[in-house]
C-alpha cells in the first residue's frame, strides 16, 4: 500500500465546466430513470407470468435479500465517498480493510440465507428461492463498491452503464419467463446468473482501488511513504452511521412485504408488493432532486449562504409536500384503473392498498426536503437516530395492524411511520437549522429565484 499526496488538479479537461456538470447530471438522471423503469417493467412481467402465490413468495425473498444488503455493504460504499473526499488519495489505506470487512459480512449473510433455505421443510418454493437468490447479496455489495469507485474517478458514463446492466439482465430473465413459462425457481437461478456476472464486472472496476492505482477526479497523485493501515475498530466505527441509515431506509421499503409473506400468505405479499413497486418508482423523484442534485449545494450553502438555506427550507419543503399531494391524488385515482390493467385482474385487491399508501407520498416528499437539511447541517447522527425510531414504530405498527387488518394494516403502518419521520425531521430542523431565523417571504423567494 502506498500513500499519495493530494493536490487540486488544475489541468483543463475536455468538456469541463458547467456543460460537463450538466452532462454528468443528465447521465445520472437518465440512468436512474432507466433503472426504475426497467425494474418496474420486470416486476410487471413477473407478476403476469408467475402464479400469484409464487410471485408473492419471490417478492418476499427479494425484499429479504434487499434488507440484507445494507448489512452486507456495512456502510463501506458511502464511507469511501466520505474518506476520499476528506483525505484524497491517502484514503486508499482504507480500501483493503473495508473490502475484507464486506467479504466477511456478505459471506456470512449468504451462508445464513442458504442455511435457512436448507432447513425450511414447510415451504419448498420459498426455501428454494432463498437459496437461489442468496448470491444477489454479493452483487449488491459489488455494485455499491464499484459505484463509489466510479464516482470517485468521475466516470459517470461507466457508472450509468453499470447501474443499468443488471436491471437489463433481470428484464431478459422476465421476458424468458413470459415466453417459456419458467418457474419461480428458474427465475431465481436466472437472477443468480445475472448477479454473478455483475460481481465479475464490479471486481474489475474495484481492482485499481485495491492496488491504489486508480486516478481520482480532482486530485494529482504522487508516490510517498507507505500509509499505515487503519484498525478494523476505526473502520467499523466510521461505517456504522452509514450502515444504520441504509438499513433503516430499506426497512421502510421492504419490511411490510416480508412480514406479510411470513404472517399472512405469499398471495398477501403479492398484493402489497404491487403498490410498493409503484411507490419505489415514484420515490425516484425526491431522490434525484435532493440526493443527486441539491445535497451538495446544501452542504456548501450551510457554510456560506444562510439565506439560500432558509429559502430551501421554506420553498423546498412546502413545494415538495404540495407536489407529493398532487402525485398522491393522481396515484390514488389512477391506481383504481392502472393496477388491474397493468398487473392483471387478479391484483384488484391491491387497489385499496394503493389508495392508503398514496397518503405516504406527500409525507415522503416532505421528509426528503427536511432530511437533506439535517445532513447538510451536520446532524447525521440525529437523522439516523430518528430513522431508527421510525423503524421501531413501523415494526410495532406492523405487529399490531397486520393481525387485525391484514395487508391494509401493513399499508397503514407504512403511512404512520412516514408521518412520524416527517415530524421528527421537521422538528429537529426547526430547532437546530433555522432556529430564530426570519424566514424569507414568498415575494423575496420569487425575486431570488428569478434573479437566478
Amino acid at each position: 500500500m502506498v500513500e499519495l499526496r493530494t493536490g487540486t488538479s488544475t489541468s483543463s479537461r475536455s468538456g469541463g465546466g458547467m456543460a460537463r456538470r450538466l452532462r454528468q447530471l443528465g447521465m445520472l438522471g437518465i440512468s436512474q430513470a432507466g433503472v426504475t423503469l426497467i425494474a418496474f417493467l420486470t416486476q410487471v412481467l413477473l407478476a403476469r407470468s408467475l402464479p400469484k402465490a409464487d410471485f408473492g413468495a419471490f417478492m418476499s425473498v427479494i425484499s429479504l435479500v434487499t434488507l440484507a444488503g445494507p448489512l452486507a455493504i456495512f456502510g463501506v460504499a458511502e464511507f469511501w465517498l466520505q474518506r476520499f473526499g476528506r483525505e484524497g488519495p491517502r484514503a486508499f489505506r482504507w480500501v483493503r480493510p473495508s473490502i475484507v470487512l464486506v467479504v466477511v459480512t456478505s459471506g456470512l449473510l449468504v451462508l445464513a440465507l442458504v442455511g435457512w433455505g436448507l432447513l425450511d421443510r414447510d415451504d419448498s418454493v420459498t426455501a428454494g428461492l432463498r437459496i437461489g437468490l442468496a448470491p444477489i447479496i454479493l452483487s449488491l455489495v459489488a455494485m455499491a463498491l464499484s459505484g463509489s469507485a466510479l464516482q470517485l474517478q468521475g466516470a459517470y458514463g461507466q457508472l450509468a452503464a453499470l447501474q443499468l446492466a443488471p436491471q437489463v439482465g433481470r428484464l431478459l430473465v422476465a421476458l424468458l419467463t413470459g415466453f417459456f413459462g419458467l418457474s419461480a425457481l428458474m427465475v431465481a437461478l436466472g437472477y443468480a446468473f445475472v448477479a454473478a456476472v455483475t460481481v465479475v464486472i464490479s471486481v474489475l472496476v474495484i481492482a485499481p482501488f485495491w492496488y491504489a492505482r486508480a486516478t481520482l477526479e480532482g486530485h494529482t497523485q504522487v508516490l510517498g511513504r507507505p500509509a499505515r493501515a487503519p484498525r478494523m475498530s476505526h473502520l467499523v466505527g466510521g461505517t456504522s452511521l452509514f450502515l444504520l441509515g441504509s438499513l433503516f431506509y430499506q426497512l421502510g421499503m421492504q419490511l411490510g412485504i416480508v412480514t406479510s409473506a411470513e404472517f399472512l400468505s405469499p398471495e398477501a405479499a403479492a398484493v402489497l408488493a404491487v403498490p410498493m413497486t409503484l411507490l419505489t418508482a415514484i420515490y425516484l423523484l425526491p431522490r434525484i432532486v435532493y440526493q443527486q442534485y441539491f445535497l451538495a449545494k446544501l452542504h456548501r450553502w450551510s457554510r456560506s449562504n444562510r439565506s439560500a438555506v432558509l429559502i430551501a427550507y421554506r420553498a423546498g419543503t412546502v413545494g415538495m409536500i404540495g407536489l407529493g399531494l398532487l402525485v398522491g391524488l393522481v396515484v390514488a385515482v389512477a391506481g383504481r384503473y392502472a393496477i388491474p390493467l397493468i398487473f392483471g385482474a387478479e391484483y384488484r385487491p391491491s387497489v385499496p392498498v394503493m389508495a392508503i399508501l398514496a397518503l405516504a407520498i406527500p409525507l415522503r416528499f416532505g421528509s426528503a426536503s427536511v432530511e437533506s437539511l439535517l445532513m447538510s447541517g451536520g446532524l447525521v447522527r440525529q437523522k439516523v437516530l430518528y430513522q431508527g425510531l421510525g423503524s421501531l414504530v413501523y415494526l410495532a405498527a406492523l405487529a399490531t395492524a397486520i393481525p387485525m387488518f391484514g395487508v391494509a394494516g401493513a399499508a397503514w403502518a407504512t403511512v404512520l411511520s412516514e408521518a412520524i419521520l416527517l415530524v421528527l425531521f421537521w422538528s429537529r430542523v426547526k430547532r437546530n437549522v433555522v432556529a430564530g431565523a426570519q424566514l424569507p417571504s414568498w415575494a423575496e423567494i420569487r425575486r431570488t429565484v428569478t434573479r437566478g
